[in-house]
């Protein structure tokens, strides 16, 4: 009989796990952690109701008819894996969670050895059954290492504090209002939130100088206000989020020279954010 985890630290969010189907199986590719760029990294942690550190105490291989659904080239395992620590969870979780797992073997054909491996793995629970897991994606289970486990941490605890910001779902209005300097002017553009929580971005222009921006979270943009910077959960919102070119709608009310330059700011924006790097699939 396994044991509750009542010694253990719990991170308690406020999502609650996604509905799933009874039965439904949970797919993984065993994969270097170290390498996933950090918008892989929050992908995985945003997506996962459950994130829990453990050590796979055994992998039963799963054949034939079993293995419904499986991809060809891959092959199914049962895991059982112990928990060390529970970094995310709607609740208590039993001292052994079990999952299926979909690997792809080596150049050589060989199939990655699986038992005594730490991993951190993102799931959903499977309803019903409380030590049955669903891995939120292909790549829900990862080998840990320090790197990983601090980001992952990290990530998880930003999302839930006070000051985390919404998620952006789109772009609004933009407006440009110009100095009285030739080349000076402020641009500023307005985004969609899930929540509809103010976000904004806002460019300055003066002549002879590099244009400055910031975004703010407030209906006052102030001279608090600052670029995000890399590899936190303000810039993943804004870098794997905002659409390449500023929408036309959102310059319609503009006269043709300040939409030119709202537009040309936006790129400045979408160059000083950088590329929203992913080698992961997307998760569903």
């Amino acid at each position: 009989m396994t044991s509750r985890l009542k010694s253990l630290p719990l991170v308690l969010f406020a999502l609650g796990a996604q509905a799933l189907p009874q039965g439904a199986s949970a797919q993984s590719e065993v994969s270097a952690a170290a390498s996933l760029p950090y918008a892989d990294r929050a992908d995985l942690v945003l997506a996962s109701p459950v994130i829990v550190d453990g050590m796979i105490r055994s992998a039963a291989r799963i054949k034939g008819a079993e293995a419904v659904g499986l991809a060809p080239g891959l092959a199914r395992f049962y895991v059982e894996t112990d928990v060390l620590a529970l970094l995310r969870s709607p609740g208590a979780l039993p001292q052994r969670i079990g999952y299926l797992l979909d690997v792809a073997p080596d150049a050589s054909g060989r199939l990655p050895k699986l038992r005594k491996m730490r991993v951190l793995v993102f799931a959903r629970q499977v309803p019903g059954s409380a030590g049955q897991l669903q891995l939120v994606s292909p790549a829900g289970q990862q080998a840990w290492s320090p790197a990983l486990d601090a980001s992952v941490r990290a990530i998880a605890a930003e999302a839930v504090s006070r000051d985390a910001p919404p998620q952006v779902t789109g772009v609004g209005n933009a407006f440009h209002v110009a100095g009285s300097l030739p080349g000076e002017g402020e641009t500023q553009i307005f985004l969609q939130t899930a929540d509809n929580r103010p976000v904004s971005l806002s460019v300055l222009r003066r002549p002879g100088e590099q244009p400055r921006w910031a975004v703010a979270l407030s209906e006052i943009v102030d001279d608090a206000a600052a670029p995000p910077r890399r590899e936190t959960l303000l810039w993943y919102r804004l870098a794997c989020a905002l659409p390449r070119e500023l929408p036309s709608r959102s310059t319609a009310q503009m006269e043709g020279n300040d939409a030119d330059i709202a537009r040309e700011d936006y790129r400045f924006v979408l160059a000083r954010l950088g590329a929203c790097e992913r080698t992961l699939p997307p998760i569903q």
